[in-house]
Formats: structure tokens, C-alpha cells, sequence
């Protein structure tokens, strides 16, 4: 990993350790046992563009801060964020555009995160509520995602 993905790796991850703790309850929806804190996936988004390793680490520390901030079944659910965040970075090295893999990987996002609440004893049905909300969730993150990234592309061209 070359410095300078490490260090935007870095600030990202400490975001998305930051967001739950910072804003768990003032962006925080729950209608449980889905719980969504809007711009959580933000960091994750942006960390693709980086590279497959910044967005794992981007993912393990969105689990951390979800741990600290609502416990382990939510940090686990925010650990699916490094299995869709990697093949998000590696899709956008093979080519392919931003805001299209946005959409590619928000299947794979809500179906993970459906999946990995079951466990718990939540039953089909809240998965499938689970499921959906990450749907709605990540829609609107990717939306956030996309407007940052149309803001300050024009300032990384500069500086590259």
C-alpha cells in the first residue's frame, strides 16, 4: 500500500469510526431491528476509490465504532462493509465508473447485511426488513457519495 493511500485510507477509517459515535443519534433512524446512522457508508464509498485495501480498512473501522457505539450485532453488520467495499475497489481498477458500481454492490450490501442479522434469531421476516432498509440506506449515502465526489474532483485534477 503506497503512503498516500494509507493516509487517505487512514482519515477515512477514523471517520467511519467517528460517524456512529458522533452521529448515532442525531442521524441515527431505527425501526428495529434495522438501525441506519445516515452517512455511515459515505467513507466506505469513498475508500473504493482508493484502493481494495483502504476500503477493508475503511470497513473494520466502521465495525469498531458501530461496536463501541450500538453493540455487536450492528458492528457485525457493518463489517459486511469490507466484503462490498472491496469488490467496489476492484471494480473501479478494472474500470468501471463510481457512481455505477455504487449501484452494482448495493445488492450485495443489503442481501450481507439481511443475511448476517439471521443468526441472531431475528427470523426471515426482520431480515428481509433489515435487507430492505440497507437498500434505502445505501441509496441515499451513495447519493451523498456521488455529490462529494463531483465536488472535489475538480480539485484533486488540479493537485494531481
Amino acid at each position: 500500500m503506497k503512503t498516500k493511500e494509507l493516509t487517505i485510507g487512514a482519515v477515512l477509517t477514523a471517520l467511519s469510526i467517528m460517524i456512529p459515535i458522533a452521529f448515532g443519534g442525531v442521524l441515527g433512524v431505527v425501526i428495529p431491528p434495522f438501525s441506519a446512522t445516515l452517512t455511515a457508508h459515505v467513507p466506505e464509498m469513498l475508500a473504493m476509490l482508493v484502493s481494495p485495501t483502504a476500503a477493508v480498512m475503511v470497513g473494520l473501522g466502521s465495525a469498531l465504532g458501530f461496536l463501541l457505539k450500538l453493540g455487536p450485532i450492528v458492528a457485525a453488520r457493518a463489517l459486511t462493509h469490507a466484503a462490498w467495499g472491496a469488490m467496489g475497489a476492484m471494480l473501479i481498477r478494472r474500470g468501471m465508473s463510481f457512481n455505477k458500481i455504487l449501484f452494482i454492490v448495493l445488492p450485495v450490501h443489503a442481501i450481507l447485511e439481511g443475511l448476517i442479522v439471521m443468526p441472531f434469531g431475528v427470523g426471515t421476516y426482520m431480515a428481509g426488513v433489515v435487507a430492505i432498509g440497507t437498500v434505502a440506506h445505501h441509496t441515499v449515502d451513495a447519493l451523498i457519495s456521488m455529490a462529494l465526489v463531483y465536488a472535489i474532483m475538480p480539485a484533486i485534477k488540479k493537485t494531481a
